[in-house]
């Protein structure tokens, strides 16, 4: 009745309860060139401006997310390792990320 990709060991008899070890977390790989856009769909016609390909981890993203919005004086959010500020602040953000010491890109349209 064991399903093998289900069923992992959680006690046993001769050492008692097995912890699980957690995987370290991983920052992504990318090319090393940050992403810009300004995408407007499925969000009823307001425009978002998204931030990908910065290789730091989760913490450090929403630090990097945090300074933005200040600096462009909006509101966003960080998701799936993707910076989302309000409105089109393109040009602000790829100062501002220059200055941080990153290739930046506009993608898309």
């Amino acid at each position: 009745m064991s399903n093998d990709k289900n069923s992992r060991l959680v006690y046993s008899t001769d050492t008692g309860r097995i912890k699980e070890e957690k995987a370290a977390p991983t920052t992504p790989k990318g090319d090393g060139i940050v992403r810009i856009r300004r995408e407007t769909a499925g969000r009823n016609g307001k425009g978002v401006t998204t931030i990908t390909g910065i290789p730091v981890d989760e913490t450090e993203l929403k630090n990097i997310a945090k300074a933005l919005k200040q600096t462009c004086g909006v509101g966003g959010s960080v998701k799936d390792g993707v910076i989302e500020i309000q409105g089109d602040q393109r040009e602000k953000i790829k100062t501002d990320l220059e200055k941080r010491g990153y290739a930046v890109k506009f993608a898309g349209g």
